[in-house]
């Protein structure tokens, strides 16, 4: 696997989990598959669970590992072709990817979609513009239109909790007070659907998600219809996606926060998160500080995911 974009650049659903179960066997069995390997990451957007769990994956397989953080202590760069650079980005990324490159073996990339331009977040240009002019190997750590390791991640916690072979899994909307991509709902809808789930989708009119994502995904806009019965509940919100009101907010309809009266609609389901989650927006705090609550298990399932794609990629160096 040279480049990690999305679900099928691993492989099957199994594949993927098989990978998984070998790293969680044996964290530190690998480790001399990264010596002397660096592992450059970029972020041009902020990060937590993504970059630590990253750079502890890369650790534990052995790699010298170099963060950098295009908005704080570089040079702004200018992504845009044909422009003159006469502004306040003095570097272009048309130079700057091919640098990098030749200080690096391999390449994770993170960058929001500006949720501005449509065409323009779901080409995807900066991160193909790594792959392309880099040289290197290029991973994900979240792009304009998925999250593919938080995704990953999701899918290794659901198999370990998961008390029926086929479970019910619900992807709701739910408010936020800004506009935020649809990567993660778009992410998580793709990797659902390679595998057997039953999936619901529920969100208030027109919060409509990319038919390329939703796939088979059942579409309900009553969250009384949605919950019912399931076993997973996973909370995100999204800004809308229709050429019409790309990016925009809506409504921040609060009746759609996940709370234990919801809760109870479900078959004792557990609650995910991508984090980081506003409390007593998209979820009550009885809910994510109940048992029901798996976002912590969740998010230590990064490092597990990461592990998985890198040692893919270090093998085919």
């Amino acid at each position: 696997m040279r480049n990690f974009t999305k679900v099928g650049d691993i492989g099957t659903i199994q594949r993927a989990l098989d990978l998984a179960w070998d790293v969680k066997i044996n964290p530190f069995a690998d480790k001399e598959l990264g010596r002397d390997k660096t592992l450059l990451m970029i972020f041009f957007n902020s990060s937590l669970r993504t970059r630590l769990s990253t750079q502890r994956a890369a650790m534990n397989l052995g790699m010298n590992v170099i963060v950098l953080d295009i908005n704080q202590g570089a040079w702004k760069l200018e992504t845009e072709m044909g422009v003159i650079m006469d502004g306040e980005k003095p570097e272009h990324i048309m130079e700057a990817i091919p640098v990098m490159g030749t200080y690096c073996d391999i390449i994770g990339v993170r960058s929001f979609a500006n949720l501005q331009n449509r065409v323009t977040d779901y080409s995807e240009e900066i991160i193909n513009q790594f792959i392309r002019l880099s040289g290197k190997p290029v991973f994900s750590m979240e792009s304009a239109t998925r999250h593919p390791l938080q995704s990953y991640a999701d899918i290794i916690t659901i198999e370990e909790y998961k008390r029926v072979q086929k479970p019910k899994v619900v992807l709701t909307w739910a408010p936020h007070p800004r506009a935020l991509p649809q990567a993660v709902a778009n992410s998580f809808a793709e990797w659902i659907n390679a595998t057997d789930y039953e999936f619901v989708i529920t969100h208030p009119q027109g919060y409509e998600l990319s038919e390329e994502f939703t796939g088979n995904a059942k579409i309900e806009y009553d969250w009384r219809k949605a919950y019912e019965g399931a076993h997973f509940i996973y909370a995100k919100n999204w800004s809308a996606y229709s050429e019409k009101n790309y990016g925009k907010v809506l409504h921040m309809d609060r009746s759609w926060m996940v709370d234990s009266e919801k809760m109870a609609q479900t078959d004792k389901a557990f609650f995910m998160h991508c984090l980081p989650v506003r409390r007593n927006m998209i979820v009550s705090d009885d809910v994510i500080d109940s048992t029901s609550s798996i976002v912590v298990h969740q998010a230590s399932n990064r490092v597990v995911s990461a592990q998985a794609v890198l040692r893919e990629m270090l093998r085919t160096l």
